[in-house]
């Protein structure tokens, strides 16, 4: 046993004393000595404003960030009282300013000040005041100013106080954040710009303006009439339902012998096909985890749809009945809701846990759902569709899921064998090399043309799916391209609502330096190769964007001129090889198919790397590339028409996709 376990006595335990409760241990208080404490920590002094503000003195706060990192918060309210305060003996500025749990919010159930608080345990101010390497307040109210300075949790002159001409009350805090408390202080514009405008949301008609000083720049939040005007701004014209809007007030508790409290709430949601998006608002605080709300939404949505769906036999038989992730997918939601008692989950409210909140709002909006499918069949009606097609897409995307872990798992070995594929012996994936052909014949050709250390083939048994134009269910029921994915083995990239399961892409476990697309120099080899290179660019373009991706460029015309033989890649070629050859005989032969030509042209003009040409297929333009895919392979008809009609029949080069 060591000398300082023996010395564990009682003159071991200790506390910590003013500001080094904040300062040593921050996390306890802002849920993170990090960034995202140091903006916690932001989000209390800007409360308090926007609680001056409900409570209806003043209707405009300011905030500037400085270059500095320096942060000020100036609202036009009451301004704190920080005078004497004869009933608690002290300055009032030492309670708010320098003792945890003081503030004017603690009555708040009994009908006083601030019946719907953000803050309401008395630690923001004073925890942020001690974790700042400096905090200057300046007071408007009663006539005077009064201005106070803290450096590091330390008042340095006391309060001063002056009598003013300003007839506006208000109070206006300057800080730095300290990082002898914080790992970072760095707090991005973006912070600012996301707090504020979710605060203009919830708190209708109070406007906010953000100065950045490093940008120059100004930005107002204001939303006249709240989650109103804000679920407007999301749905715009994409929306296949109008907007439903309710308010509420009640009262309640969360357990019999727990004090009765007030609660009030705003819920406004519709139905969109193309953004979702759910969220809580408790006091103005963002739930980001929601609790109690969250709770109740998917319970009463989840109710009054599988109800209706039930009541008008719209499920088929025996199908399972739908799950809230169904919904979610074309929900957008907003709750605003306030009460007088609060159980947050911890100091950083992003959670709320009062069991009497999430049965009010569950009762209500299932009340409230019945209602308006009633008044509103057609809406209900679209939007049973549409939770009905989302279920089954997502009960679709679990199967392919499934299958997809069947079928691209696992070694290539005897109990996963591919069909036709000829392996190569290195084990060396910066040497091996995958080459995917036309046909048995070219898989002849090309097998005994190769290198067999580094060259692999896999031949393409007849036509390859459009992957455009069909849904991944009947891409993964294809065997030639899972046998593809199977032998790449880096999965697949799949972009969807439902892929979250599907995804399973690894480059990681690319099994392959170079994969060459190696098809005919005719029509039919040109769409072949369109065809592998669409299957690649939906399913896996990751490998096309790292430069994995080839096509191995096949003769066009074989030139003999006695016992030397030439080839030729273009018309250009061959006539320049032709005007060094006059004045000799030589013959020229249009290249036959892949599968005709001898072992030795395939290695010498195909697989040889010393002398064989390959193309690498780079998208740099993604974009540009997906929209020529679609029009030469999607569904727009007209477009392809008027494509053909224009430019003729033509190969569609890596001039065209990048």
């Amino acid at each position: 046993m060591n000398e300082n376990q023996t010395n564990y006595n009682n003159e071991s335990i200790t506390s910590l004393k003013g500001a080094d409760r904040v300062r040593l241990r921050p996390s306890v208080i802002f849920g993170s000595d990090g960034l995202e404490g140091c903006q916690h920590s932001i989000f209390e002094i800007l409360s308090n404003s926007i609680d001056e503000a409900r409570e209806g003195h003043g209707s405009f706060i300011e905030v500037v960030r400085y270059k500095n990192h320096c942060i000020s918060i100036k609202d036009f309210g009451r301004g704190i009282p920080v005078d004497y305060n004869p009933k608690e003996e002290r300055y009032n500025w030492e309670l708010v300013f320098c003792e945890l749990y003081a503030g004017g919010k603690y009555q708040n159930n009994s009908g006083e000040n601030y019946e719907f608080s953000l803050g309401l345990n008395g630690l923001g101010t004073c925890a942020t005041q001690y974790a700042s390497e400096y905090m200057d307040a300046v007071i408007y109210r009663d006539g005077y100013r009064y201005m106070l300075h803290f450096e590091k949790g330390e008042n340095i002159g006391g309060l001063k106080k002056e009598k003013t001409q300003q007839t506006t009350t208000g109070t206006e805090i300057t800080w730095l954040p300290d990082r002898d408390v914080f790992t970072n202080i760095d707090v991005p514009l973006s912070f600012f710009q996301d707090v504020l405008k979710k605060q203009a949301i919830v708190n209708a008609g109070l406007t906010f303006r953000l100065y950045d000083e490093q940008t120059e720049e100004t930005f107002t939040y204001v939303y006249e009439n709240g989650i109103q005007d804000y679920l407007q701004e999301l749905n715009g014209q994409k929306g296949f339902t109008d907007i439903q809007y309710y308010e509420q007030e009640t009262k309640g508790r969360d357990r019999e012998d727990k004090p009765e409290y007030k609660l009030k709430f705003q819920i406004a949601f519709c139905f969109n096909n193309e953004i979702n998006l759910l969220e809580y608002y408790h006091n103005s605080s963002f739930l980001e985890y929601g609790g109690s709300p969250d709770k109740a939404v998917k319970n009463a949505f989840t109710f009054a749809i599988d109800k209706y769906l039930k009541s008008n036999n719209l499920y088929k038989k025996e199908e399972k009945k739908i799950t809230f992730n169904d919904i979610e997918d074309s929900l957008i939601l907003v709750i605003n809701s306030f009460s007088t008692i609060t159980s947050y989950e911890n100091q950083t409210k992003k959670s709320i846990t009062n069991k009497f909140i999430q049965d009010a709002i569950t009762e209500y909006l299932r009340h409230q759902l019945e209602i308006y499918f009633i008044e509103n069949k057609m809406e209900a009606d679209k939007i049973a569709a549409q939770i009905l097609a989302n279920k089954r897409s997502r009960e679709t995307a679990e199967k392919t899921r499934i299958n997809i872990r069947k079928k691209l798992t696992g070694s290539l070995d005897m109990n996963n064998r591919v069909e036709k594929f000829v392996n190569c012996r290195s084990k060396d994936v910066t040497r091996r090399e995958i080459y995917i052909v036309e046909g048995d014949s070219a898989l002849g050709a090309c097998k005994l043309g190769r290198d067999a250390e580094f060259q692999a083939i896999i031949p393409i048994r007849g036509k390859i799916l459009n992957c455009l134009k069909a849904d991944y269910n009947k891409i993964f029921n294809n065997d030639i391209i899972t046998d593809l994915l199977k032998v790449l083995g880096c999965g697949v990239e799949i972009k969807s609502k439902h892929a979250s399961g599907i995804n399973s892409f690894d480059i990681e476990q690319l099994r392959w330096s170079k994969v060459i697309i190696c098809t005919d120099a005719d029509v039919d080899g040109f769409q072949i190769r369109t065809l592998i290179l669409t299957m690649l660019y939906r399913l896996v373009p990751t490998l096309i964007e790292q430069k994995k991706i080839f096509i191995a460029e096949s003769p066009l015309y074989e030139i003999t001129c006695g016992k030397d033989t030439f080839f030729a890649y273009s018309d250009g070629e061959k006539n320049s090889i032709v005007s060094k050859l006059k004045n000799k005989k030589y013959k020229i032969n249009r290249s036959k198919g892949l599968g005709e030509n001898q072992p030795e042209m395939m290695w010498e003009t195909t697989m040889n790397p010393e002398t064989r040409r390959l193309i690498l297929v780079s998208a740099d333009d993604v974009e540009k590339t997906q929209q020529k895919f679609e029009l030469l392979l999607g569904e727009n008809l007209k477009g392809r028409k008027e494509f053909i009609e224009t430019e003729g029949y033509r190969y569609l080069d890596i001039s065209d996709l990048s």
